[in-house]
């Protein structure tokens, strides 16, 4: 069974950047006591790869990312670690 928030963060980046690859990473339990475990928000690790990252900075990329599910990051995410990749760079 798929986490809802797993699936919810994946629609999301799909929708707003149509990636090739992507695989999301919950590792909460890596983060057991965390300030941001005990307060609901989960740890998750991310890989994407889309075309509209070609040509973009780091921080630019990292920005669409985080436009993607802003809302979601005072709650259901504590914190989100982004490899964000061109297709040219795989």
């Amino acid at each position: 069974m798929t986490d809802p928030r797993i699936a919810k963060i994946e629609e999301r980046l799909r929708a707003a950047l149509q990636p090739s690859q992507l695989l999301l990473e919950d590792e909460s339990a890596l983060h057991a006591g965390h300030a941001g475990a005990a307060s609901g928000g989960s740890h998750y690790q991310l890989r994407i790869v889309s075309d509209k990252f070609e040509g973009l900075k780091l921080v630019t990329r990292h920005r669409l990312v985080y436009d993607s599910v802003h809302d979601m990051m005072r709650g259901e995410i504590h914190a989100l670690a982004i490899t964000a990749l061109a297709p040219s760079e795989v």
